[in-house]
């Protein structure tokens, strides 16, 4: 038996957990918080950075010393059907109910929308979205040849494509950093900003789903004792992370100096697009179209495969190509015929889903100091639950945010959770059903069954 990956093995994983994470959203949003931050740009990023890579890099962790399975284990700490209907939603939302459709469209609008004429736009969607998800399905149907696929194929030519953009922006910027404008929403609590507008990269979430990617593929390397498992987790993440925030941390910058030459742009997109023609013209166009495909089609597969095997254990009797599948048509679907809606009920889900996931993988990682007891789990996370239905309900749809009993939550919300109007009301709440849940625990007899 295996005691260690080779370094070689390591830097592959590496590459293949970067390559799970980094979409076509990991590309617009630090542009544009370069743009919006102007020569704040520094402080924001560094609270961008904290939730875009430090979250998800806490969540790998998690995952790997937790000694489970994946997410659906962890949760269960709390109890059973909170397990499962946390982990569907999550996995709903960071699948065909939301991230993968944008994954089809993002690419589509970014690499073909300029180039179709009006009024066929719909067809040719439907047409790349197929082939879209065809592709990653292709790719998705064998999880044991992930690695291969991402880490040593995809990942390294996306790498490439998006170095020499980069490379280009940064031997011949377009403006300077220092004297850039400020946006209004950055001329205060800059870095708090940058905290929160990592929440778009969905990452943290997404951690806790490629958890069990990585911890499989390792055991597939030969690896099998839980430490070292989680050792080579450890390893393999900070590989990842490091890489993430290199690259975010040029996006931003980039996005910065683009202000020299363009007005901040309605999102990252746009910008990428506009830098892309600077510097090579039409041929910047098909460049930014590959590294957007690569990098949505990369994901996807991730997305796919971590999705399937989940609700393979979480439905026993189905085969993983059955939900492979399924989850590829459901995705085509929903980015052909109702995206828009979709985002807009998916985001309140999204926001009550962000801090439970968050406390989660900060209990997982200190749990030895309360030996995975489930008093502390549960108090912690219905108080946090409270909350994060508040955030729920502040992110929904206008004709749910404007009646009488939503105005009622919010107006309780507002008075009595701190940081409730940055979206950081679930914080107090968190750390009192923590002190709660740890008392009971300490103060329960020795011998008493914790989990």
């Amino acid at each position: 038996m295996k005691t260690r990956l080779t370094f070689k093995e390591n830097i592959f994983i590496g590459s293949m957990l970067f390559g799970l994470f980094f979409g076509a959203g990991n590309l617009i949003f630090p542009i544009h918080l370069g743009q919006t931050a102007g020569s704040n740009v520094f402080t924001a990023n560094l609270g961008f950075l904290i939730t875009a890579i430090g979250l998800p890099f806490l969540g790998i962790i998690a995952v790997g010393i937790s000694k489970t399975n994946g997410l659906f284990d962890i949760a269960s700490r709390v109890n059973k059907t909170y397990a499962y209907i946390f982990t569907i939603l999550l996995y709903l939302v960071i699948g065909p109910f939301f991230a993968l459709p944008r994954l089809a469209t993002t690419s589509f609008e970014i690499a073909f929308s300029s180039f179709i004429p009006k009024g066929s736009g719909g067809l040719y969607l439907a047409l790349f979205s197929a082939a879209f998800f065809l592709t990653a399905w292709f790719f998705a149907r064998k999880p044991s040849k992930i690695l291969d696929y991402i880490g040593k194929f995809l990942n390294p030519v996306f790498l490439v494509l998006l170095g020499l953009l980069i490379l280009l922006a940064f031997i011949h910027p377009m403006g300077g950093v220092s004297g850039a404008a400020v946006s209004d929403n950055y001329k205060e609590s800059v870095l708090l900003k940058g905290f929160i507008d990592g929440y778009n990269t969905l990452d943290a979430l997404a951690s806790l789903a490629f958890g069990i990617i990585i911890v499989t593929t390792i055991k597939k390397l030969g690896i099998n004792d839980p430490k070292i498992i989680a050792k080579e987790t450890v390893k393999s993440g900070l590989i990842s992370v490091i890489l993430m925030g290199i690259i975010y941390t040029l996006l931003a910058y980039m996005g910065t100096m683009s202000l020299g030459k363009f007005e901040v742009s309605d999102n990252g997109g746009i910008a990428l697009a506009q830098i892309a023609n600077f510097y090579l013209g039409k041929y910047g166009i098909i460049l930014l179209s590959l590294i957007i495909i690569v990098a949505c089609l990369k994901t996807a597969i991730g997305l796919i495969t971590a999705f399937s095997e989940t609700f393979v254990e979480l439905f026993a009797g189905k085969t993983y190509v059955m939900f492979a599948t399924v989850v590829s048509i459901v995705s085509f679907i929903i980015a052909n015929v109702g995206l828009t809606q979709i985002i807009a009920y998916s985001i309140p889900v999204l926001m009550f889903l962000y801090p439970l996931s968050i406390v989660l993988i900060l209990l997982t990682l200190f749990s030895g100091a309360y030996h995975d007891s489930r008093m502390v789990y549960q108090m912690t996370i219905y108080f946090t639950m409270v909350a994060a239905l508040i955030d729920g309900i502040k992110a929904s749809p206008e004709f749910l945010v404007n009646t009488s009993f939503a105005q009622a939550v919010l107006a309780f919300g507002e008075k009595y959770l701190p940081f409730f109007s940055i979206g950081m009301g679930w914080v107090l709440p968190a750390l009192i059903g923590f002190i709660i849940g740890f008392i009971i625990y300490k103060t329960r007899k020795p011998g008493y069954q914790t989990h």
